[in-house]
């Protein structure tokens, strides 16, 4: 049976459209594409004309792509994350994209959104019989998950994603490279914000951080083609990434401007801004919570979605 999953993120939409069976489920179609629904407007929980306006191009051309496939109305789930969670018009703008799309939304809680990550995470076969921190960090939000392959012990989801972290702390366009006071300033903010993980990191001990997709996914790519010259195999939905490669790029994207990061082999103009404050915040958990060991899961929500077969129920 086809079945869609449209991850409306604050940054990003992705698709996925798979072919389900009841024990397994082979991709038909992948894409993500820019909406930027929290630009210039996040931080004041509103999503601005012009953001609603790029939500409506992209969705229009996914309903096309959905019409292309097959995908029956009932068996497409699009999920609004924090960006539509928070907004104070977000009724008004969940109607505008059904009225003029047919898609509708779902708003799903943080801590639903952390459930469905892990999940994704899992189906990659990231985790182990270790205690892993998976980290998945949106424009948003950013969800923190301590589990293993078995079960979830702790998850929250805190406000402080990466479309956020840029308009405080990363001021103007932010293009240009990012200034050590303002990474005084971040980590002085994650220390104050993530005091519940701080806790929850001491009471269970994690051995390795697993990144879940997004930027995590790029620090991959930029590691293969430095090592190695080509991008990783597509199949493959787990890598090791050596902590080394991450301080190479970390130390490579804090000093280099827009223009500079664009050239960095790897990179992508979808995660050329954004991943700047992301290796900030993964700077600050492996030293804050003493973790030297870096595993990531090109899965996340979408994959966690469609592993617990929770389509065509939540209409």
């Amino acid at each position: 049976m086809k079945q869609a999953i449209i991850d409306l993120g604050t940054n990003t939409f992705h698709l996925f459209i798979a072919d389900k069976s009841d024990t397994d489920h082979q991709t038909l179609f992948r894409e993500s594409r820019p909406a930027k629904i929290g630009m210039a407007g996040i931080n004041q929980g509103i999503i601005t004309d012009e953001a609603i306006g790029r939500a409506l191009d992209v969705l229009s051309y996914f309903r096309e792509v959905l019409d292309q496939y097959g995908v029956a109305p009932e068996q497409v789930v699009a999920i609004g994350t924090s960006a539509i969670r928070v907004a104070r018009n977000q009724a008004e703008f969940i109607d505008r994209i059904r009225q003029e799309t047919g898609i509708r939304i779902r708003v799903i809680s943080g801590e639903q959104e952390a459930d469905y990550i892990y999940h994704g995470v899992r189906a990659a076969g990231a985790l182990d019989d270790r205690m892993a921190l998976v980290i998945d960090i949106g424009g948003g939000s950013v969800e923190f998950i301590l589990g293993n392959q078995q079960r979830i012990f702790w998850k929250q989801s805190f406000e402080i994603g990466g479309q956020r972290l840029r308009e405080r702390f990363m001021p103007g366009d932010g293009t240009e490279p990012i200034s050590a006071g303002s990474i005084r300033r971040l980590n002085d903010f994650f220390q104050e914000k993530l005091l519940p993980l701080a806790n929850a990191v001491h009471q269970y001990q994690p051995a390795v951080l697993v990144g879940s997709s997004g930027s995590f996914d790029t620090l991959v790519d930029m590691w293969y083609k430095q090592e190695r010259g080509y991008l990783p195999p597509p199949n493959h939905t787990a890598f090791d990434l050596p902590i080394a490669e991450f301080y190479r790029s970390y130390e490579l994207l804090i000093s280099r401007n827009h223009a500079e990061r664009m050239q960095l082999p790897g990179m992508i103009e979808l995660r050329v801004d954004m991943i700047v404050v992301a290796v900030c915040l993964i700077d600050y958990v492996l030293k804050a919570y003493g973790i030297n060991q870096i595993r990531t899961s090109t899965y996340s929500l979408k994959e966690g979605v469609m592993a617990l077969g929770v389509i065509g129920e939540q209409r």
